[in-house]
């Protein structure tokens, strides 16, 4: 296991990987933190308006489309990705990592808000895989990447002798630390 130019790649790999993904692991550790303290953002809405007799079937294999249509029909300019059901009586038209519009069914009808999420909102948006399709290919790729760096990082921990012990203690009292709590708490 003693392989000093293996060992070498395998740091230079690590260090390599982890610089890159470094922005993604800060964006997920300060937003998601944030939001564990109550920062959860915040998320302006501005009510639009909506042709009379204005609907829309939440539930309709066509949602997309009717949505679009809507949209053109109250003369209102708004790009978005797919619609997200939010249960029997709200959609929102993703991603909600930006401004989004969002269609509440009412008692007396349909209405449509402009929301805009302030930094921390939008970054909790994104953490929460809400952004563009591009940015979730993207937080896919970087969440394969955090397993090769983790995985790596111990590789190279236990290839040194001088720093095995230490890499097995780490190891082996933050598994048991995530055990007690995932299993206990």
């Amino acid at each position: 296991m003693e392989n000093p130019k293996f060992r070498k790649t395998l740091i230079n790999l690590h260090l390599l990987f982890a610089g890159f993904l470094a922005p993604a692991f800060l964006l997920m550790a300060i937003s998601g933190g944030l939001y564990l303290i109550g920062n959860k953002g915040e998320f302006k809405a501005v009510p639009l308006d909506l042709p009379a007799q204005a609907s829309l079937d939440f539930k309709s294999p066509t949602i997309d489309a009717d949505v679009k249509a809507l949209l053109a029909e109250a003369g209102i300019d708004h790009k978005f990705s797919y619609v997200k059901d939010r249960g029997a009586t709200k959609i929102h038209l993703r991603p909600t990592s930006r401004t989004y519009l969002e269609f509440v069914q009412t008692p007396q009808g349909l209405t449509a808000s402009r929301v805009t999420p302030d930094f921390q909102g939008s970054m909790i948006e994104l953490h929460k895989g809400h952004g563009p399709k591009l940015f979730k290919t993207y937080q896919k790729l970087v969440a394969i990447g955090l397993i090769g760096v983790v995985f790596g990082g111990v590789l190279v921990g236990l290839m040194a002798r001088a720093y095995r012990r230490k890499t097995l203690s780490a190891l082996a009292v933050g598994t048991l630390l995530f055990l007690i709590l995932a299993l206990f708490a």
